[in-house]
């Protein structure tokens, strides 16, 4: 197991900065590269229409959003409506049946009276 050798600090400096110089290098060689510019021209207008559709499609939504508010208002108003013409036409049938029922009984107590009238009228006459 001999011939493993390590390497030492220089080399492992000489390493790193030919990796940096690589690296360097091939940076420079992306930036010269002619079509570089119109690529991030391309990708500019490209995120710019994103922007704009993103924006048309939130405006969209608060508008649809508006108008089923608007529409479910309407809706609520209408049904309050429906419910309170129902409700007072309920109140003025029980009013009306509380009436009739209060002159059907009126009418009875006098018949009652009527009657028990007639019962005392014929026992004075029999007198």
């Amino acid at each position: 197991m001999a011939g493993f050798k390590e390497k030492d600090f220089n080399e492992r400096r000489n390493a790193a900065a030919d990796a940096k110089k690589a690296l360097l290098e091939q940076y420079k060689a992306k930036t010269a590269d002619p079509g570089l510019a119109e690529r991030q021209a391309a990708r500019l207008t490209a995120a710019q229409e994103r922007e704009t559709r993103k924006a048309q499609q939130k405006a969209e939504r608060e508008a649809e959003a508006k108008r089923l508010a608007a529409e479910k208002a309407t809706r609520e108003a209408a049904e309050a409506a429906e419910k309170a013409a129902s409700e007072a036409a309920e109140e003025a049938e029980r009013i009306a049946k509380a009436e009739a029922e209060e002159a059907e009984r009126i009418a009875t107590e006098a018949a009652q009276k009527a009657a028990r009238d007639a019962r005392y009228a014929a026992r004075k006459a029999r007198k």
